[in-house]
């Protein structure tokens, strides 16, 4: 039997989840997906190991992902603001785990808003609120989260209705989360404004960072500035590495269809892998690829990565929508370009 919950099709099992607030995983599925309402999250297992969680505190300004792990356990996502940990930057406390959101729409920053910001910046910041829980589903070969939010502007206007399906997969040697996320205009035409930050962005332990030996401050579009002083780069040695063959530093502001953040975390091999698709606005799309630690897909921001040379602004007309398709592969080992490309193609096949 299967009960329509708000639009798509759930079980009814997934049903009495939502309304009981809490789900316990089925003995049979290697992939769970255990709700708990009460505490605003959504875990993710695989093997009977923690992968990640689909979370939105009321302190966070939008939902996240967090933390990722590998198939080892092994966390890849910072703790701060969250969890501090020993050793870790304490910059923008707004890059928690991995995110959809985007600088500038209509004016409003939804990618820049957290704790942080002053009480007089405040009306210029945007919040994404979780809404409903339309599915949850474990699963022998993948489990299903599919969930609805709200894009709101400082005086609780709806911009954006968002709906977003997680599909959650992993081996021995990795694991993978596909996020497809749709986003539907209201009563008002919604422009995407270029902009540096955006879109997909997760922020990765400090020995997934690029080697750095200065004080630098970090500033973002308004001219909020964050001074983060010289760290100690003892086991530090991320390295990206896009499908054009752009590395390290030279990935930033370029185009890819994929780019990797290689390194070690400890003794273990790690591979980070944004796959973008071909569908998406923007394809291939711009890496806000950054050495301290932000790894972000922007293919909305093409006028500052371009230094002027071309203007995407994507615009959507009243009840317009427009969808994004992404999977992130999180593998135990250093992913040659070879593999990169074939799981390219794959997730490509998989959403034609």
């Amino acid at each position: 039997m299967h009960i329509r919950l708000g639009g798509p099709i759930v079980s009814s099992l997934v049903l009495l989840w939502v309304l009981l607030g809490s789900a316990a995983p089925h003995s049979s599925d290697r992939i769970s997906v255990t709700v708990h309402e009460e505490q605003r999250r959504v875990d993710i297992s695989i093997d009977g190991h923690p992968f990640t969680s689909y979370i939105w505190p009321d302190r966070l300004a939008k939902p996240v992902l967090y933390p990722l792990r590998t198939a080892n356990g092994t966390i890849i996502t910072r703790g701060y603001p969250l969890d501090p940990r020993p050793g870790e930057r304490v910059d923008h406390p707004h890059h928690v785990g991995m995110w959809l959101n985007y600088e500038n729409v209509n004016g409003i920053d939804f990618w820049n808003n957290s704790e942080a910001i002053k009480p007089e910046d405040a009306p210029k910041m945007g919040t994404i609120r979780h809404r409903s829980i339309i599915a949850a589903e474990g699963g022998s070969e993948e489990g299903k989260l599919e969930v609805e939010a709200d894009w709101l502007t400082y005086s609780r206007k709806v911009l954006l209705q968002e709906h977003t399906s997680f599909v959650f997969r992993g081996g021995p040697d990795f694991r993978s989360v596909d996020r497809i996320t749709t986003l539907r205009a209201q009563d008002e035409k919604v422009v995407f404004a270029d902009a540096k930050d955006g879109m997909l962005g997760l922020r990765v332990v400090r020995a997934l960072e690029m080697p750095s030996d200065k004080a630098e401050v970090f500033t973002d579009a308004s001219g909020r500035a964050t001074a983060v002083g010289k760290l100690d780069n003892t086991g530090v040695n991320g390295v990206y590495l896009t499908s054009e063959g752009k590395k390290g530093e030279a990935a930033w502001g370029t185009r890819g269809r994929w780019c990797n953040l290689s390194g070690k975390i400890g003794d273990e091999p790690v591979t980070i892998t944004i796959l973008d698709h071909p569908a998406n606005p923007g394809f291939p799309t711009y890496w806000h690829a950054r050495g301290y630690g932000l790894f972000a897909a922007n293919p909305l921001g093409e006028k500052v990565f371009s230094n002027g040379k071309e203007e995407l602004n994507l615009s959507l007309a009243p009840h317009q929508t427009v969808t994004f398709r992404y999977r992130i592969l999180i593998s135990s080992g250093v992913a040659s370009p070879e593999s990169t490309e074939a799981a390219y193609k794959a997730f490509v096949a998989a959403y034609p």
